[in-house]
């Protein structure tokens, strides 16, 4: 009998056990909560999309846990990030959402970027960022033409954000002469700094973000949109030029073509390496299934967002794509992104 007794301890801890590595999606989920890092300030354009995505995809995961957001803004999103990739729990009960420059910061060397962003389990992203350039009504500046003529001032919030980032590549490919004045914070700082004259302008506000924030802007033709920044052209603004028209060399085409592959995956949302698979799945397909869920978008339009959404499949082969560049562009497109006197 004494030597039976740890075969069947064995045993039984093996049978006990084994529930809880079988169990599935919806019995794993009921009772728990997920943390929902969203890595951007609270009351931004980033935020109100996370939190509406968040008051609605519960309901789509099996078992209904309750998903809890928590606000990681530091670094633009690279906090987030990182601990999405180095220290969350990996059952299922974190996923993040980030900005833009997330998926593709390890790409360009940013030194803070410390997560491989192919190994990251992306869920999807809500939308594209379609960014433009634009001056107050009050300037005399209201082409793209005289901003290669004269130094027009925007308003710029952090280093590596699209409003000091985007300036920055017009400058280098398109010889626009604008001078950035850094430091705001990317919600209401930037928008009273150019409401009051305290700039002239800013260059890289997503065109989404303005219509969700500063609808008044638009409807009463408040900025003159000098360029707009995007793989395609939108359609609000047929006469508004692509930065890509503006650019015929086939080399800095390329460049400007991988930064703005930046935005296509504009709003997107992960969980960490090594999720149990069937989790990971119904994670995806509670993505999948919000996008087109009528209260979702209900909620949505009611805030003016758009949802322009990319599944798993489409944000992997966003990035194969982008991480499949010559090394050279990669190179070029980083020293406009991350200058080597900044890193």
């Amino acid at each position: 009998m004494s030597c039976r007794l740890p075969i069947l301890l064995t045993l039984t801890a093996a049978f006990l056990a084994a529930p809880a590595g079988a169990q599935s999606p919806e019995a794993f989920f009921r009772g728990r909560q997920i943390t929902f890092l969203i890595g951007a300030g609270a009351g931004g354009g980033y935020d109100a999309y996370y939190r509406t995505f968040a008051r609605h995809v519960t309901r789509h995961i099996p078992g209904a846990p309750v998903l809890v957001p928590k606000n990681m803004p530091a670094a633009s999103g690279l906090a987030a990030a990182n601990t999405l990739y180095a220290s969350a729990e990996r059952d299922g009960t974190t996923i993040a959402a980030f900005p833009n420059n997330i998926p593709m910061d390890p790409l360009f060397g940013n030194p803070g970027a410390r997560y491989d962003a192919r190994k990251l389990n992306w869920l999807g992203s809500m939308g594209k960022l379609e960014n433009i350039c634009a001056t107050w009504i009050t300037s005399e500046v209201t082409t793209i033409a005289q901003a290669r003529q004269r130094e027009v001032i925007v308003a710029g919030a952090g280093a590596t954000s699209n409003s000091v980032i985007m300036p920055r590549v017009l400058n280098a490919l398109v010889g626009t002469r604008f001078k950035v004045v850094p430091g705001y914070d990317p919600g209401s700082g930037m928008t009273l700094a150019l409401e009051s004259g305290e700039t002239e302008g800013v260059c890289g506000l997503s065109w989404s973000t303005i219509k969700a924030a500063r609808p008044h802007w638009i409807a009463d033709h408040k900025l003159n949109v000098l360029v707009q920044l995007g793989l395609t052209k939108l359609a609000e603004l047929p006469q508004v030029p692509s930065a890509l028209d503006l650019v015929s060399d086939p080399v800095s085409k390329q460049v400007l073509e991988l930064i703005l592959i930046r935005q296509e995956s504009g709003r997107p949302i992960a969980a960490p390496p090594g999720v149990p698979a069937e989790r990971l799945a119904a994670l995806r397909r509670a993505f999948d299934e919000t996008m087109t869920d009528p209260e979702f978008l209900a909620d949505a339009a009611k805030a003016e967002l758009e949802i322009e959404p990319l599944n798993a499949g489409e944000m992997a082969m966003l990035l194969a794509e982008a991480y499949a560049t010559p090394r050279e562009i990669v190179r070029q497109a980083a020293q406009l992104i991350e200058p080597p006197g900044q890193k």
